[in-house]
């Protein structure tokens, strides 16, 4: 049970490295939309496009990458033992931790 522990860890780290681009495709639709709008971010000076290129750009990007981290995670959430209240989160927050990672790296 321990080793499954591990290895949803590991697998979650890993898959977070390619998740990097929903996080940044995310941010930067928010930063350049409702964020700019509501005056908390700068809007990029050369996003001409409109909104709604990016959005058919990330909406599959971000449900392609879910779907993958489902489809790994079921299984293993199975042989690990742990509640899914537990187990999910730590999911999500050990996909974040290689952009989280980036972010500080940017700033030091």
């Amino acid at each position: 049970m321990v080793r499954w522990r591990l290895t949803a860890v590991g697998v979650n780290l890993l898959l977070g490295v390619p998740g990097v681009v929903p996080a940044w495709l995310v941010w930067y639709v928010l930063a350049n939309g409702p964020f700019a709008d509501a005056g908390w971010t700068v809007r990029e000076p050369t996003e001409n496009d409109g909104m709604m290129l990016w959005l058919i750009v990330v909406v599959p990007v971000v449900a392609v990458f879910g779907i993958i981290r489902w489809l790994v995670n079921e299984p293993l959430g199975r042989r690990a033992a742990l509640d899914a209240r537990l187990y999910w989160p730590a999911c999500v927050l050990l996909s974040l931790v290689p952009t989280g990672a980036l972010v500080v790296g940017s700033y030091v």
